[in-house]
């Protein structure tokens, strides 16, 4: 009895010691820390499909926090709505050895209601637990439940969370019975391993030994090196509806039947909408009127309610409360321009995500609704969630993207607009008056179109005071007395604001003995060059492609001339162009400066050239002029 006890004594002492060893930070392989915040040690996510409209997700991880900058991800948080569930939920912290410092109890989980500011009808709740450690590395463990009443979607996967994140093991695994369909795309060169499990069968997918990326300027994401799975149902069933995605022209036959019946008008609504139109001669005429009304009488709230975080709200209701959703702002637009015999079709679009893939329809890769009008001559796309945006404007977050059109027949593919370069561009002339003792006076004309207009509309709606406040602190001169500053859009139609200021400085040049050294860009000049990156991971890209140009006359101060000047700069390269011209004539100075840029996708070994090509910019911007008194 003594040694059948002393035996359990040590086999109870070496599972312990085993279980601690497990997120011992000294187990990690060094190639793993290497670059890394994070770790994660293990992590299993196993979706059951159970039937056509539900399924049980059971997650489980473990990660080690080696820095203070991995603090984020020291949580445990997920969604619910009353179409799911979340419980069994576990959780425990870890010392640096793998020691238990804690198990978490129910009542330290946070369940709170997850509406927005912008929003005021919405049953999304999160259980939210945040882990505290005041010593690092530790790791924390935590798994739970979740059951779905609707299959809308099915959970996605991505090995890597993020840069700095580091992966031991994570694998993710989907159930489902023999007769269910569903569909599902993976990264390139990942392995589907699938088994039959008596009725069931199961498809899996892991990773491992997966090192950390250094955060890299530009970066459109991890895509390109992570291992990922997207998976989506061909039927479902939610929340009373039904419907197939296994093609977008089927995903368009559901998102039309949801708003069967929603595009009718209270009677005083028509008579509005025919009042409004009386004296409009041609349907772009119209189209303006009425998107005109409806950015002055309604206002933007989020709606995330069952179905109606996809069916928009009726276009009665919304003549009767004078807000609504982007569904519902574009189908109430829609109803209002029926009303004035012009057919327009809703638009469902990834607002700032990438295209829709044309070849695998799902849930998941929109999150915006706008508004077409495909007239004989022309097509206006409209952006109905904003107040200020001119007609047909729908921003760069929208342009130039595959997006799905629903039409009474189904969904149909279809391409935004895309703004060029040359159309999102910044077109500046400015008058600097120097003194002799290095002063100046400045005057600044500007005008931006499209993308810059949107990057500068935010200035425009502020009131004077920040306004003011924003130029001095943000200016590249040193502003010491600011004259007069003006934000205008002077033709409402069209995404173009213009700019003027009028402000003194007294840091324009340095002086020398009778030489005056003056640096000649002095308002729109590349300030630094990022570093270069070898072995560079990810593609890249600039925000939006974009031409800007400048014209910059000097008056030379009284009794000075130009001894010298730059010679005209050329640069070209598959990112972009720029020019720099320098010129003389009666006592004025005049540069004129014209960039480009391309917003293409680049691979990661095309980064340096990049780098370089900014170089030559920073060089070309740093030339200087020497002037020198003659009297």
């Amino acid at each position: 009895m003594k040694y059948l006890f002393l035996t359990g004594l040590f086999a109870l002492a070496l599972i312990r010691s085993s279980a601690q060893g497990n997120y011992d930070v000294a187990k990690i392989p060094e190639d793993l820390k290497r670059d890394a915040i994070v770790v994660i040690r293990n992590e299993e996510q196993f979706f059951d499909i159970k039937s056509l409209g539900s399924g049980q997700y059971d997650y489980k991880v473990a990660i080690t926090i080696l820095n203070k900058a991995g603090d984020d991800f020291a949580e445990m948080a997920e969604v619910y709505d009353k179409f799911s569930s979340v419980y069994n939920m576990k959780a425990t912290l870890y010392d640096a050895s793998g020691k238990k410092i804690k198990d978490y109890k129910s009542s330290d989980i946070r369940d709170q209601s997850l509406i927005s500011d912008f929003s005021i009808f919405e049953d999304n709740r999160m259980k939210l637990l945040k882990f505290v450690s005041l010593n690092y590395p530790y790791t924390i463990e935590y798994s739970y439940s979740k059951d779905y009443k609707g299959l809308l979607s099915l959970p996605s996967w991505r090995d890597l969370k993020g840069f700095g994140v580091a992966v031991e093991q994570s694998v993710y695994t989907i159930q489902k019975s023999k007769n269910y369909q569903f569909r599902y795309l993976t990264s390139a060169n990942l392995k589907t391993d699938s088994v039959a499990i008596g009725e069931k069968i199961q498809y899996k997918w892991k990773s491992s030994k997966v090192p950390a990326v250094v955060s890299e300027p530009l970066s459109i994401g991890l895509d390109n090196i992570s291992s990922w799975v997207k998976a989506s149902p061909n039927q479902f069933e939610y929340d009373g509806s039904t419907g197939n995605f296994n093609n977008w022209q089927n995903f368009g036959s559901w998102m039309y039947s949801l708003n069967q019946g929603g595009n009718k008008l209270p009677d005083a609504t028509k008579a509005l909408v025919q009042n409004l139109i009386g004296n409009a001669k041609t349907p772009q005429e119209k189209i303006r009127i009425l998107y005109n009304h409806l950015q002055q009488n309604t206002r933007y709230v989020s709606v995330q309610l069952g179905i109606g975080g996809f069916r928009p709200i009726l276009a009665e209701k919304v003549a009767q409360v004078n807000y609504g959703d982007c569904k519902a702002l574009s189908n109430y637009m829609k109803a209002l321009l029926n009303e004035a015999g012009i057919a327009s079709n809703l638009i469902v679009i990834g607002n700032d995500m990438p295209s829709l893939n044309p070849n695998y329809s799902s849930m998941g890769q929109a999150n915006h609704m706008i508004l077409c009008v495909p007239l004989e001559k022309d097509t206006t796309f409209l952006e109905c969630t904003s107040q200020y945006d001119p007609m047909g404007f729908i921003g760069y977050s929208n342009a130039d993207r595959k997006v799905l059109m629903v039409t009474d027949k189904g969904g149909k593919i279809i391409t935004t607009p895309a703004y060029q370069p040359k159309d999102n561009y910044q077109i500046r002339k400015t008058k600097i008056t120097l003194a002799e003792d290095g002063t100046g006076i400045l005057n600044l004309k500007s005008k931006y179109a499209n993308a810059q207009f949107e990057e500068n509309q935010r200035m425009m709606l502020l009131e004077p005071s920040e306004q003011r406040k924003r130029l001095i602190e943000n200016s590249n001169i040193p502003i010491d007395e600011m004259i007069s500053f003006k934000y205008e859009q002077p033709d409402k139609t069209l995404p173009i604001i213009t700019e003027e200021l009028n402000f003194k400085t007294n840091q324009i040049f340095s002086k020398s003995g009778e030489k005056i050294f003056l640096t000649i860009n002095q308002v729109n000049k590349r300030e630094h060059v990022p570093l270069k990156v070898d072995n560079r991971k990810t593609f890249f890209a600039v925000p939006f492609g974009y031409n800007d140009e400048d014209e910059i006359s000097y008056t030379l101060p009284k009794g000075y001339s130009v001894e010298f000047i730059p010679k005209d700069i050329s640069i070209v390269s598959e990112f972009g162009s720029y020019s720099a011209k320098f010129a003389n004539k009666d006592n004025t100075l005049t540069y004129i400066r014209t960039q480009t840029m391309n917003n293409k996708k680049y691979a990661p070994e095309k980064y340096n050239e990049l780098v370089d090509f900014y170089k030559k910019i920073f060089q070309a911007d740093k030339q200087k002029a020497i002037l020198t008194k003659t009297l």
